[in-house]
């Protein structure tokens, strides 16, 4: 194994858990059929607006812990934000079950506003479960300069995808 590259087997488990994150969302807002699509939109997608902000919070103070050299209290920040990530997919994979796929009911200005932001939140929440688990699994493996150089691509996304998650929220639903 080089130094760069990550074991056959881990790279296995990244590459099969992100194909099943992507494959169970979209599974669930494109295929299964909308159950409970009328009515009030429920409690969940304000659990996952505050599910993402509290994400994002935690990889904020992760970031500023490990900028103050405090490598355990970034370390649980870090952590916990991928915690409250991954309750975020289970709540979310449940609410769109249950509605299928919102539509955005603004018009204009906010429309193209909206889509503008959705549009790279979608790709780009694709694209952090690779390398979030990719970033956790070379820190936990104290493989700390491979850990920084693919932390500073992933923090940037990760935050972007928790904010841009919780402006989406209230754009579709206040």
């Amino acid at each position: 194994m080089s130094a760069t590259a990550e074991s056959p087997a881990a790279r296995r488990l990244v590459a099969a858990l992100s194909a099943f994150v992507v494959v169970a969302v979209a599974l669930v807002i494109y295929v299964l059929p909308a159950r409970n699509a009328a009515g009030a939109p429920g409690v969940l997608p304000t659990v996952n607006a505050m599910l993402n902000a509290g994400s994002g919070v935690l990889l904020f103070v992760g970031w500023l812990n490990i900028r103050r050299r405090r490598v355990a209290a970034h370390r649980l920040c870090m952590l916990s934000a991928f915690a409250l990530s991954s309750v975020f997919l289970v709540t979310y994979l449940v609410h769109h079950a249950q509605v299928g796929s919102v539509k955005y009911q603004g018009e204009g200005v906010l429309r193209a506003l909206y889509f503008a932001l959705l549009v790279p939140h979608i790709l780009l929440a694709a694209v952090v479960v690779p390398l979030a688990l990719l970033t956790i699994y070379r820190g936990w493996t104290n493989r700390i300069t491979l850990h920084r150089r693919i932390a500073r691509v992933t923090l940037p996304v990760w935050l972007f995808v928790s904010v841009s998650g919780v402006i989406v929220y209230f754009m579709l639903y206040r």
